[in-house]
């Protein structure tokens, strides 16, 4: 992947961190210049950002609500403004807010999680198509849980990230025309992220891995490297996809 980004500008949402981060660190090693956003992880933010710069790319980092429309748009013109061009949008923000029984599940936290994980890419993908380059790029990171329903609790984030595998598709005729494709990702047990150890007990996690094919969980790296070739000039002529990126987990 070395320089096959050169002159690029990427977003990646959620980039402060785990995903996030191994995506905007990978995009930044192949040449681009990236641009993150966090929540509440501004400390951890700030060190990608150093981190990129220290690759020799340019950076930019700030705090953004990914479901406010409003904030969205600000924040796609001040990446043009501050970095020139827009190439390559990555919708990882997202998350589980929290396992809850849908017997026991509030109308709030439905809406809470469609938002966070749904909505704010319906945001992003506007905003980036209305500013992105020709023969650009845009990944959704979705999650196996698209597939198998995610564990317990957890029908809400997964019927979000099917909506985005759907979403996915259904923005492929709309960009195009002007040669941008548009693809997801669907991680399953990703580890060294903020996720599994807030809403993943350790007996979980290992049974995840057992029944793991491939026998080990993943990490950032091996979603960020997907991602990397989805955007790279050699996936040019693939879009409308989404890429299980899992072990195999999701034919347990």
């Amino acid at each position: 992947m070395a320089n096959e980004l050169e002159g690029k500008v990427a977003v990646v949402t959620g980039g402060a961190v785990g995903i996030g981060r191994g995506i905007a660190l990978d995009f930044a090693a192949a040449g681009a210049d990236v641009a993150i956003t966090w929540v509440s992880h501004e400390t951890e933010g700030k060190e990608t950002v150093a981190a990129i710069e220290a690759l020799g790319r340019r950076a930019l980092g700030m705090a953004l609500d990914a479901t406010s429309s409003a904030d969205v748009d600000r924040f796609f013109t001040a990446v043009v403004d501050g970095l020139g061009r827009l190439d390559i949008c990555v919708n990882n923000a997202g998350g589980l807010v929290g396992r809850v029984p849908l017997p026991e599940m509030s109308d709030a936290h439905w809406d809470a999680v469609i938002a966070l994980n749904l909505t704010s890419a319906f945001y992003c993908t506007r905003a980036a198509l209305a500013r992105m380059a020709e023969d650009g790029r845009i990944v959704n990171v979705a999650s196996v849980a698209a597939l198998n329903g995610g564990g317990p609790g957890a029908a809400a984030y997964a019927a979000a990230k099917a909506g985005m595998c759907g979403f996915t598709r259904g923005v492929v005729r709309e960009a195009s025309p002007k040669r941008i494709t548009v693809n997801a990702v669907a991680p399953g047990l990703i580890l060294d992220t903020p996720f599994h150890p807030n809403f993943t007990p350790p007996e979980d996690q290992q049974a995840s891995i057992r029944a793991t094919p491939l026998g080990r969980p993943g990490y950032p790296a091996d979603v960020a490297s997907a991602v990397s070739w989805l955007c790279s000039p050699g996936a040019g002529w693939v879009t409308g996809e989404t890429i299980n990126i899992s072990g195999g987990s999701y034919l347990a």
